[in-house]
């Protein structure tokens, strides 16, 4: 199930070149992060996303993988936090990221879009 919704490259650009190198580096770590947020992106919108992925269109695709990708970089950046310049400096990065996912879960908890998808 790994990797199914987005690429973990997608999820360390976002948690930017200050995030800890020994987690980004770690294929385990990430692989186990991704299945963990494409789990619980299917709980929090009551809908299987990685059964039939395939089949979904292209710019919809985009928008599962941005949402998971937020979550696996909130994770990476919440792993160490002491490689950026300052506290301040992670939780801003977070917050960004953070309403980003907001916005993309509210759409796909919208039947209106999930129908679309």
């Amino acid at each position: 199930m790994a990797w199914t919704l987005c690429t973990s490259g997608a999820a360390i650009t976002k948690a930017g070149s200050l995030a800890n190198s020994i987690i980004v580096a770690s294929g385990a770590a990430l692989a186990n992060w991704s299945n963990e947020c494409e789990a619980t992106l299917s709980s929090i919108t009551e809908k299987d996303w990685v059964t039939g992925y395939s089949g979904r269109g292209a710019n919809f695709k985009e928008v599962l993988g941005d949402t998971v990708s937020d979550m696996i970089a909130i994770k990476i950046i919440s792993y160490d936090m002491s490689g950026y310049s300052s506290l301040s400096e992670s939780r801003t990065l977070i917050n960004v990221i953070h309403d980003n996912l907001v916005r993309n879960l509210a759409a796909l908890k919208d039947d209106s879009v999930r129908d679309k998808i």
